[in-house]
């Protein structure tokens, strides 16, 4: 397996990896699966703060990664939010684990304080894997979203990915960074 930045030639596949979750079920609280050019405008959004990656597997895409911003004031600048998505061929073949922990690199090496991520539940599968990958429970939010005939609760992770400073360490660009050197 591989893991590289993704390109905006990668959003079809993207699109087409995430469509079955937003259609099929209750883990994105999206409704319309987004085409091509919306994920590209996400991922030209996403610039060079938020880092998307993609995971390939005997030379195919098998997946993504990617972390955008926990809220938009200031003083959160240090917190993203992370979320992964295999295609279906892909689950249960060993690689969401490594392509996450690509991603905390990535995310690390920016300066990134803490990774958050949301869970709508119940989802066994998914709680479970984040709780692997180091997340741990922080909040519960009851009823937050309505989709696919019910009311859905979401439960948020946190991961600390490095000890607070203060003052907080700059943030670096993904431009910045050896991702050869981190990716491989």
């Amino acid at each position: 397996m591989r893991v590289r930045r993704a390109k905006l030639d990668d959003a079809g596949f993207i699109a087409e990896t995430y469509a079955p979750f937003v259609i099929e079920t209750s883990v994105s609280f999206e409704t319309v699966p987004p085409d091509a050019a919306e994920i590209a405008r996400r991922m030209e959004a996403a610039g060079e703060a938020y880092p998307w990656l993609i995971a390939e597997a005997d030379g195919e895409r098998a997946g993504y990664a990617y972390a955008s911003q926990h809220r938009t004031r200031a003083a959160y600048q240090t917190s993203v939010d992370t979320a992964i998505y295999l295609a279906g061929e892909a689950r249960g073949q060993g690689i969401a684990m490594p392509l996450y922990e690509a991603l905390f690199d990535v995310l690390i090496a920016q300066n990134f304080v803490m990774a958050f991520a949301g869970v709508t539940i119940p989802n066994h599968a998914s709680e479970a894997f984040h709780r692997k990958a180091g997340f741990k429970q922080i909040a519960r939010y009851p009823n937050v979203g309505f989709k696919n005939g019910a009311w859905r609760d979401v439960i948020w992770f946190a991961k600390e990915l490095a000890q607070p400073v203060t003052p907080p360490t700059p943030l670096k660009p993904v431009s910045e960074l050896d991702l050869d050197a981190l990716l491989a």
